[in-house]
């Protein structure tokens, strides 16, 4: 007679059914991960993080990431590039999520949509327009992109503490650097950015539409770093450098390292003052 199998349990959330010894993309495995990780788009930006670290150890370079952690102050800390877009940031989350990581702030670049900003100036995301293909496949368009009330209110203080000029507000968080960003054009115009002149009728009233919606900046990773952090129960923010004004006025205004020295040093005092 055929014995009847015993039903197995849903495993839960916190089972974490799906971590391994090594995670498939970075390799990393158990302890190569702090609770407290700073996460930026260029994987040299990473040293630059950890230059004042206590101690540190490369856990990982592969592809576009590049892993360190250490500690500063007795605080266990990691730093990781995600390289540039939602799809190679969400990897990455959900490897360091299931190797330990639980507050995550995210220091960058962007662009100023607001007129009133200037090069160099800090923009702290309170919350993201999510314009990504990637989130998307998470969860519903409506679900909200917001970051912690912890990290922001540690971010605006660090800032305040420093003497660095620093605004909050909403990120337009977005796929497709080329066809989303537009060269000012005479008169107040836009002229594409992409290959041939391609920019389909609708992204230049996007463009507008976000400026007349009070969004802050733009850049490509916060919105689904936000959207992971609010499905898998982290804490996470974003500070951005204003590194080029959107629509871009040319390649004289662009400078990735403007004042990139001061927005590491307010999100670090901010991650100290928050660690757990």
């Amino acid at each position: 007679m055929r014995r009847a199998r015993t039903p197995q349990p849903h495993p839960s959330r916190e089972e974490e059914p799906f971590v391994s010894d090594a995670q498939p993309i970075t390799g990393c495995r158990p302890g190569d991960i702090a609770p407290n990780v700073f996460l930026c788009g260029d994987p040299a930006r990473v040293a630059k993080i950890a230059a004042g670290w206590d101690a540190r150890r490369t856990v990982c370079q592969a592809r576009e990431y590049t892993i360190v952690t250490g500690t500063l102050g007795g605080v266990p800390l990691t730093a990781a590039s995600h390289g540039v877009g939602a799809p190679g940031t969400a990897v990455l989350v959900e490897e360091l999520v299931k190797l330990g990581a639980r507050t995550m702030i995210r220091i960058g670049n962007s662009g100023g949509l607001d007129p009133s900003l200037a090069l160099g100036d800090l923009a702290i995301t309170t919350g993201c327009v999510r314009d990504d293909g990637t989130s998307r496949t998470y969860v519903v368009p409506e679900y909200p992109a917001v970051a912690s009330f912890e990290i922001v209110a540690a971010l605006v203080a660090a800032a305040e503490e420093l003497g660095v000029p620093a605004r909050t507000g909403i990120t337009w968080s977005l796929d497709a650097f080329y066809a989303r960003n537009a060269i000012a054009g005479p008169g107040g115009s836009m002229q594409s950015m992409s290959v041939g002149g391609y920019w389909p009728s609708h992204l230049e009233p996007r463009i507008r539409d976000m400026q007349q919606a009070r969004v802050l900046n733009c850049e490509m990773e916060a919105g689904v770093l936000l959207t992971l952090a609010g499905l898998f129960g982290l804490r996470a923010g974003a500070v951005c450098v204003v590194s080029d004004r959107t629509p871009w006025p040319g390649p004289a205004e662009l400078d990735m390292d403007n004042n990139m020295a001061r927005a590491i040093e307010v999100a670090t005092r901010a991650m100290l003052r928050v660690a757990g």
